[in-house]
């Protein structure tokens, strides 16, 4: 770099010499250098102390120092060698662009002298720059129908240096098809141009790919690259072709909807928004829209409602394909619906008969139908049958339609009402059905009378019902309806004992309820037997007769009846007699009762109520027989009276009673001369008497209650005297052993104690009896057997001790009994009880019947002796006055046996011929002695 002043010309020169010559004057001038861009720091520009006309070190003594006025300082003074120098790197298109001349001013100033010295420093330009364009690639978009010769201007390039280092020229790459023009303008600008040599074909070659360069002047040469890519646009000249011209498709009709059927595509030559093809569904007039949606994208044909076979079997869809601009083509899709079973058959009553009289023909018609299914082929093949075993069948009519008609006879009564269901199924797979009800109702015909229930009733009814009673209820049934089915009752009439049935019984006739219209008497009738009469309604009206039994129940309104002892009529009193020598069991008399009423109102049982000598007689629970309990004392009263008490089993029970008197003696002399002394007494005193019996028994038995204590209170000393005596080893030997039982070494007495308390007037004839002890679980020997205790004795027996005879009993005179064929009643034979049992088969009934029969026969015959002959009872004239069987009625049919379902009937004829049969075998005789 070195220091000049530049002059372009002469004139410039002498110019510079007249201002030289003034800054000699002032002390000031200018100072000029150059120096190249792009320099290292520090590097030299000048010698400004040399140009200053200072030496190096004069700079800092004399304050030479750079001014500027706020400018980026470039340059600054090396104090030590006086020279100027680069402050930084300089880049001379960054601090002047494009201006051809880069001048940097400022000054100089000498403090000392106050001098300022105006410097001037030219940068230079260097080729440090290529030509540069914005952007490396470029894209043109050419239409394949632009005419040749067309100009398409390119990028330029850009070269921040000046003159020869700048852009100075523009290459295009070889083609076939594109050529460069550049154009210069004002300022040296240069601007290339594209230019289009031939017609472009997009379908040959669709980009072109060419390279600009830019160069400029310099040495070396630097150049800058624009890549071009040409893109050839295509020309909207071929429209959208569809693949096929029609589209067959077939699609069942039950597809979802939703579901695609097919997609269809069409192709365009073209690119870009010239080959945009879009889809269009022709609307043309009709449901196409509303079934089918087509996608305007990717062709795809969907279904938008449900297709049905039986509305439409084929579609004709029309569609086209139109591309960006508008070019379009047409195609079409034959869309066929494949037939489902997805219709049921449809039954459609037509005529309807709502109701049919039974018994009617057979064939009537009820209904007509018509069956129909919307389905084709054999999905629409019907058949229709009626379900259920009816009297119904179908016949075909024309076409589709059927006659519904009877097939056999119809019975309300059976069937009143009908349901008739009617089933119609197709021929698809699988088979659809329908059902429909037809309510058929039968009008009744009065084709059936009344019926009861059973071929005949029975009804029971107690004797002395109130008039008015409901006695019984009858209903019959009648199948039919309405008044067909109304039942009305009557009897029919009849007579009995005289009078018309009507005057009994009459019926309710809507209810059939049976009411008495009298008070029934069992024994004047049992049963009556009546004829009922059902009758409906209808025209004409029908009935049915039924019989009821009436039977009249027993009640216990008789009391009984004692035929034997009658009562006397002449004021006397019947005796009846008893050896002193009878032995216990003797049979005095018999009571003969019977009772009106019937079955269990007849059951009789006798009971003795009062004796005047307690204990001496028994009387048999269902014979009625007196038989003596004990032997004859000397002691007992010569007369004895005895009231018996006759009770039925009634419900409540009806009783008589009867009064007997028995004369002890042991002959007939005896008893003839007491006759007179045997008149029954009436006196007041008889039942002072009872007082005094009653008195005496309980003050005896305190007594006996007292001695039972004190003899209790002996045997509990005894058994613990026994037990001290056991500890200590000593045995019971005054004890036997079987009054004891004992467990685990204890030994409780075990002797129960009876007695009988006998009371007469005469209180030293009153005597206390206590029989052999039983012992309880214990086996009773012999010897014990035969040993008596006395523990209590009379007076009158204590005196007479020592006479051996006055202890044993007397033997009984023959001429005062009866032998067994002579006593009456069951007493005559082997089946007498003393415990009152009855008869338990027919014979024993029988016999019973003819001995009640023969005692009341014998009791009325006054001739009668005690001997009587064969046939007779021996019953004596003391049976009372004369008693005859015509004023008896029969009632043997009135006797109730206790465990037989037998009575008592004239068995005359069935007797005759044949012996009784023999008694139980079980039972007691009655010659069994008592001991005493």
């Amino acid at each position: 770099m070195t220091k000049c002043l530049s002059f372009r010309n002469g004139r410039g020169l002498a110019l510079l010499c007249a201002l030289l010559g003034t800054l000699c004057e002032t002390g000031s001038g200018q100072i000029r250098y150059s120096v190249s861009e792009e320099q290292d720091k520090g590097s030299f520009v000048g010698n400004i102390a040399k140009d200053l006309g200072l030496k190096p070190r004069e700079l800092a003594e004399r304050g030479v120092r750079i001014v500027s006025r706020g400018r980026t300082q470039f340059f600054s003074l090396n104090p030590r060698s006086g020279s100027l120098v680069t402050a930084e790197r300089i880049d001379r298109e960054e601090l002047c662009a494009q201006i051809p001349l880069c001048l940097v001013k400022f000054n100089i100033l000498v403090e000392d002298k106050l001098k300022i010295f105006e410097v001037e420093i030219e940068i230079k330009d260097i080729n440090d720059n290529a030509p540069n364009f914005p952007t490396e690639e470029l894209e043109i978009k050419i239409g394949e129908l632009t005419v040749p010769g067309t100009r398409f201007p390119l990028k330029t390039a850009f070269d921040p240096d000046v003159g020869m280092n700048s852009l100075q020229n523009y290459k295009l790459s070889p083609n076939d098809y594109f050529s460069l023009a550049v154009n210069s303008v004002s300022e040296g600008a240069k601007y290339p141009e594209l230019v289009l040599e031939q017609a472009l074909d997009r379908e040959k070659k669709e980009i072109h790919q060419l390279v600009l360069v830019a160069s400029d002047g310099g040495d070396p040469v630097h150049s800058g690259n624009l890549h071009i890519q040409v893109i050839v646009l295509d020309a909207n000249d071929n429209p959208p072709m569809f693949t096929q011209s029609e589209y067959r498709v077939s699609v069942w009709e039950n597809v979802p909807v939703g579901t695609r059927l097919l997609t269809v595509n069409a192709t365009d030559p073209d690119e870009g928004f010239n080959a945009q093809v879009s889809y269009i569904l022709d609307k043309m007039p009709g449901k196409i829209a509303e079934i089918f949606h087509l996608n305007s994208v990717s062709g795809e044909v969907s279904i938008l409602k449900n297709l049905d076979y039986e509305d439409a079997m084929f579609y004709e869809i029309k569609i086209e394909a139109q591309d960006g601009p508008g070019l379009l083509s047409r195609a079409k899709i034959l869309l066929t619906v494949l037939d489902v079973n997805d219709n049921a058959p449809e039954i459609t009553i037509t005529s309807l008969t709502g109701s049919v009289p039974e018994e009617g023909t057979v064939g009537r018609e009820i209904a007509l139908i018509d069956v129909h299914d919307r389905d084709s082929g054999q999905n629409g093949q019907v058949a229709v049958f009626v379900l259920g075993n009816l009297p119904f069948k179908l016949e075909k009519s024309i076409d589709q339609y059927y006659r519904l008609v009877t097939a056999t006879s119809l019975d309300r009564e059976q069937m009143s009402e009908y349901n008739i269901s009617l089933r119609a199924s197709d021929g698809g797979s699988p088979p659809l059905s329908t059902e429909t009800h037809i309510i058929l109702n039968v009008i009744d015909i009065n084709d059936n009378p009344p019926t009861f229930p059973h071929l005949s009733y029975s009804a029971y009814i107690p004797e002395n019902n109130p008039r008015g009673a409901s006695i019984f209820s009858v209903t019959a049934q009648d199948p039919d309806s309405n008044d067909n089915a109304h039942i009305t009752y009557a009897l029919t009439e009849d007579t009995l004992q005289g009078a018309p049935l009507s005057s009994y019984v009459s019926i309710n006739s809507n209810t059939g309820v049976l009411y008495a219209l009298r008070s029934f008497d069992y024994e004047q009738f049992r049963d009556l037997k009546l004829l009922v009469t059902a009758s409906d309604s209808g025209n004409p009206p029908l009935s049915s007769n039924v019989s009821l039994n009436l039977f009249v129940l027993d009640q216990n309104d008789n009391a009984p009846e004692i035929l034997y002892p009658a009562i006397p009529t002449d004021g006397s009193t019947g005796v009846e007699l008893a050896p002193r020598s009878a032995e216990p069991g003797y049979l005095v008399t018999k009571v003969v009762a019977v009772d009106r009423d019937s079955g269990q109102n007849a059951w009789l049982s006798y009971h003795l109520l009062k004796a005047s000598e307690p204990g001496l007689f028994a009387v048999g629970l269902h014979t009625g027989e007196v038989r003596t309990a004990r032997a004859l004392l000397d002691r007992d009263a010569l007369k004895q009276s005895l009231v018996v008490a006759v009770q039925d089993h009634g419900q409540p029970p009806l009783s008589a009673t009867v009064t007997l008197t028995v004369a002890v003696a042991d002959r007939i002399p005896d008893i003839l001369a007491d006759l007179g002394s045997l008149e029954p007494s009436a006196k007041p005193n008889d039942s002072d008497l009872t007082l005094y019996l009653v008195v005496a028994v309980a003050a005896v038995s305190c007594v006996f209650l007292a001695f039972v204590i004190v003899l209790l209170a002996l045997r509990l000393r005894r058994w613990h005297k026994s037990r001290l005596l056991q500890a200590s080893g000593g045995g019971l030997a005054s004890v036997p052993g079987s009054h004891f039982v004992g467990v685990d070494g204890v030994r409780a007495f075990l002797q129960t104690y009876s007695h009988e308390v006998s009371l007469t007037a005469d209180s030293r004839k009153s005597h206390l009896i206590f029989p052999q002890p039983n012992y309880a679980d214990t086996l009773i020997s012999q010897e014990s057997c035969e040993k008596s205790e006395h523990l209590l004795v009379t007076q009158d027996l204590l005196e007479t001790k020592g006479d051996s005879n006055l202890l044993q009993q007397a033997p009984p005179n023959t001429d005062w009994r009866f032998s067994q064929a002579q006593r009456p009643g069951t007493s005559g034979s082997q089946n007498g009880d003393d415990t009152g049992t009855w008869p338990n088969n027919q014979f024993d009934t029988e016999m019973l019947q003819a001995m009640i029969l023969a005692s009341a026969s014998e009791a009325a015959d006054g001739s009668s002796t005690l001997g009587g002959g064969a046939g007779t009872m021996g019953l004596s004239a003391r049976y009372g006055p004369q008693f005859t069987l015509q004023h008896v009625p029969d009632y043997r049919q009135n006797v109730y046996i206790p465990g037989s379902n037998a009575t008592l009937t004239n068995a005359a004829g069935k007797r005759d011929g044949k012996a009784p049969a023999g008694g139980n075998g079980n039972k007691k005789k009655s010659g069994k002695k008592e001991k005493k």
